[in-house]
């Protein structure tokens, strides 16, 4: 039988979910926390760390830890919303080839979806390891007021992380 998650990708933390026995379970992390906060960062040696990792590094390397990606995923670069991001935020973003919106951390620039997509991963694999296989389709929430760009910015992000968004 095959695994299918469920992945609320918050703004703030995120959470991995399964249904086992007609009863949906949250699925603990590697260090028993049922969320994951939503946070990347690029460490000094190049290393991606993500969720509680990332967040307690966060004040030591703020210019290359994000927080709240969520916030511009879908979003254009001249958005308002891009624009309160940018004031609030001490990493960079920068504008993207198509009008897009950028992530630079350590003078490499990501794609808001695969920023996102580096926390699907993880969440992926904290259910794949609970599971004991593996994990290739999921359903990921998005709030009601997402936009079709918003909405297909997150479908990219769970194809970047390797799953299929159903």
């Amino acid at each position: 039988m095959e695994n299918v998650v469920g992945i609320d990708l918050g703004t703030s933390n995120s959470v991995v979910a399964i249904v086992e026995d007609g009863v949906p379970t949250v699925i603990p992390n590697k260090g028993g926390y049922k969320t994951t906060p939503s946070m990347v960062a690029i460490s000094e040696s190049s290393k991606r760390l993500v969720g509680h990792i990332a967040k307690r590094q966060a004040v030591t390397n703020s210019v290359n830890t994000v927080y709240a990606a969520k916030r511009l995923i879908g979003r254009k670069w001249d958005s308002p919303a891009t624009r309160a991001v940018q004031e609030s935020c001490p990493y960079s973003i920068v504008e993207g080839p198509h009008g897009d919106v950028r992530i630079v951390l350590r003078d490499q620039v990501y794609s808001v979806p695969e920023v996102s997509a580096f926390v699907l991963q993880e969440l992926k694999m904290v259910a794949e390891q609970y599971l004991g296989g593996p994990v290739e389709k999921a359903v990921i929430t998005v709030p009601a007021y997402f936009n079709d760009n918003q909405r297909q910015a997150t479908r990219d992000a769970g194809q970047i992380a390797g799953l299929e968004v159903l």
